[in-house]
């Protein structure tokens, strides 16, 4: 194996979150696939950069060594100025669509301020098929798309695309629910429950939603369609006229709280989706740099899922 770049990410994170699983969740790996990484990280040092505990994971002796060099490198590398006019998109138009997604604001602010003289469109294009479609046709240069775990995101090769980040999917209660005082629910404990879904996305929801319902032992039958408006959706919950799967992220309003879901049985990923013959490299990562930092900074100031990652990692997923 060769080292790269990414590889060093992979160290600093996890020594930042202190546990494989818990910088997976940051990273968008499942904890599966970056403790493979690590492994073969560590047959490339041939030594181990980090001590396993059921508390997590903390360097070795030698761990600190790698990890001090490879911040320094990070930080180098971080700091190199990407100039518009040297990735190809100067005087041109960058054409940007976004699906239901939280971190469409914080990733276009960092995206205008980088990039002052780039101009910038974003459209709103609920389904991520119907965004998959205007990639191929050439409407569109770039897009935030979503998938889920087993049905992943399909395109030809003149689309490429990156996971941003893999999240759970929370429940949002009215505050004076019956299951309002325990940190967790049952996804089974709400089987008679009135049930506010989004639309078709072309992705793979709500058949998701639909088949962990069939696991947990039931099938809704009170289902409303709503189209995604925030604000009218906290409305309905905080009236008590039904629950709605919502993203980690969701910032309830007044009367509604919002709680994991016992043995996470949903899960979507995000991911930015572009095509290769208009969007230099340099851009496509720009791009995931500001989408995935917007990401970072909605996870820090979320206390549903801050309190559901330290409960789930800490304790069963060193």
């Amino acid at each position: 194996m060769d080292l790269e770049l990414r590889h060093l990410r992979i160290l600093c994170a996890i020594a930042d979150a202190g546990s494989v699983a818990r910088a997976g969740v940051v990273l968008g790996y499942s904890q599966q696939a970056l403790s493979s990484q690590l492994r073969r990280i560590e047959q490339y040092f041939g030594r181990d950069v980090f001590e396993r505990s059921a508390a997590g994971v903390q360097p070795t002796r030698y761990g600190r060594e790698i990890l001090a060099r490879a911040r320094d490198i990070v930080a180098r590398v971080d700091a190199i100025d990407v100039v518009p006019e040297a990735d190809g998109m100067a005087g041109r138009v960058l054409r940007l669509a976004a699906t239901n997604s939280p971190v469409l604001a914080g990733m276009t602010a960092r995206i205008r301020e980088e990039f002052p003289d780039l101009a910038l469109t974003v459209s709103s294009v609920y389904a991520s098929s119907e965004t998959v479609e205007q990639l191929e046709k050439g409407d569109l240069d770039a897009a935030i798309a979503a998938d889920y775990p087993g049905a992943e995101l399909r395109h030809s090769e003149a689309i490429a695309h990156r996971g941003i980040f893999t999240e759970p999917t929370f429940v949002a209660l009215p505050a004076r629910h019956r299951l309002r005082r325990g940190l967790e629910v049952r996804l089974a404990d709400l089987a008679d429950e009135a049930w506010f879904l989004t639309p078709d996305d072309g992705a793979g929801w709500p058949g998701v939603f639909y088949g962990a319902c069939e696991a947990a032992g039931f099938t809704p039958q009170k289902v409303h369609e709503y189209l995604g408006d925030r604000g009218q959706l906290q409305g309905m919950v905080a009236a008590g006229l039904g629950i709605s799967p919502v993203q980690a992220t969701f910032d309830p309003g007044a009367g509604v709280i919002v709680k994991a879901l016992a043995g996470t049985p949903l899960w979507c990923r995000y991911v930015l989706a572009w095509r290769r013959d208009s969007m230099p490299e340099s851009m496509a990562e720009a791009l995931f740099a500001a989408a995935y930092a917007a990401h970072r900074e909605l996870l820090a100031r979320s206390p549903s899922f801050q309190a559901w990652a330290s409960r789930t990692y800490t304790k069963t997923h060193p």
